[in-house]
This record gives C-alpha cells, structure tokens and sequence, in this order.
C-alpha cells in the first residue's frame, strides 16, 4: 500500500511539473507570437503607406511623423487596436496634406481586419489598404489589392461623398459593391472606413495641427540609451 502511495504521489508531481512547463512554455511562445505578428504589421503598413501616398505628396520622414492613439481621441471608432498603433502625417513643405489612420474592422467573416485609412487635408479619403486579416481565400480575400481593385474605391470618398446612410454594401441599400458569395467581409471594411472618416472629422484640429512627436522606436531607444 505504501509503495502504491508512493507511486501516486510521484505520478502526481510529475503531472504538476508537466503542467507548469507546459504552461510556460505556451506563455513565452504567445508573446513570441504576439511580437512576431505585431512585426509583421507593422513590415505591412509601411508598404501600404507607400501605396496610399506617392513620395511625391510628403516630403518629411513619414514614418516617424507620428501619434500615439490616446486618450486625446475617440479610439472606439478605431476599434480593437493593437498595442502602440501609430497615426502617420504627411506634410509637404512643412503643413500636414494627409494623415494616415489605423483601422480595426471587428465584424470581419473569421476575425478582425487590419487596415490603414489614408485622408487627404479635406476629409477625402487618399486610399485604403488591409494589412492583414484571415478572410476566406477566393471570397473574402478580394479586399485585397493584389486579389481585386475593389479597395481602390473608397479614393475621392468622403462623409458627404456618398451622404452618410449610403455608406454600405449595396445589399444593405449602401453604394458599395459586396462580393458574390461573400457579403460580411466587405460590409465590414466599408463600416470601418466610414468610422475612420469619422474619427478625422472628430479630431480634426488635432491631427493636422500637432507638432511632430518622436515615434514609438526613438522613444525606447532613447531609453535604452539612458537619455
């Protein structure tokens, strides 16, 4: 009875160990996860940007012309945003001609939608891009703009272009084009958008009257300099 025992007590530390190992190394690999997706999104709005303003409307590092989404904004507009989102300016000789806005659709078919929302001084929108989503390939993927031209629609859009109510997939009596097949995923970026026109014509003044701020990456560089 006693070995038995033994034995049992045994089984039952190696059970508490397994778990705890097994827990840990679960727990490192999210974070290596969660930073290797934040990478990856970041590496994805750096190529948007290019696509959604030319070098020839910005002539500072736009890059590093940025701020933080804090309290100064509505951020509910924006949506599930990922840690350290970053808004983008472009200035031409010194003056803010566009802002570049990051948008999480929520209501996307398998989960969010990452996007990036370029708009102009005048509350027209520059482009749209999505950075990254998990929409069904041959469907939902056509908001891609390698896949369709269908995101390159919103350019020239604005609150009053189309009037608001309009702004939906034509099923949902909207002006915008829904996919065959695949309705959610399009409904989804075309409410984002709209919340992001929404988000500048709120904090308007803010976003093209603030001074330069120093980026997310000198901030922490700085730090680890001990400046």
């Amino acid at each position: 009875m006693r070995e038995i025992l033994l034995s049992i007590q045994r089984n039952a530390v190696g059970l508490v160990l397994f778990a705890i190992v097994t827990a840990g190394a679960i727990a490192v690999a999210q974070v290596f996860t969660a930073d290797r997706i934040e990478a990856n999104i970041r590496a994805a709005e750096a190529r948007a940007l290019n696509e959604i303003l030319p070098a020839s409307r910005y002539d500072n590092d736009l890059l590093n012309d940025t701020l933080a989404v804090d309290e100064r904004f509505n951020q509910q507009l924006l949506g599930p945003l990922h840690e350290n989102a970053r808004i983008f300016r472009a200035r031409k000789d010194g003056k803010i001609t566009a802002v570049i806005l990051p948008v999480v659709a929520p209501e996307g078919y398998t989960a969010n939608i990452d996007l990036i929302v370029g708009v102009n001084r005048d509350g027209s929108i520059a482009g749209v891009r999505v950075v990254a989503h998990k929409e069904t390939p041959g469907l939902g993927d056509k908001i891609e703009a390698r896949k369709s031209d269908w995101i390159t629609k919103f350019v020239g859009k604005s609150l009053s272009n189309p009037e608001q109510d309009l702004w939906a997939v034509k099923k949902d009596g909207g002006e915008f084009d829904q996919f065959t097949g695949a309705t959610i995923t399009p409904r989804a970026v075309v409410i984002a958008v709209k919340r992001a026109l929404m988000f500048f014509d709120m904090h308007k003044a803010t976003l093209l009257d603030s001074p330069q701020e120093v980026s997310f990456l000198d901030h922490h560089l700085g730090a680890a300099d001990g400046h």
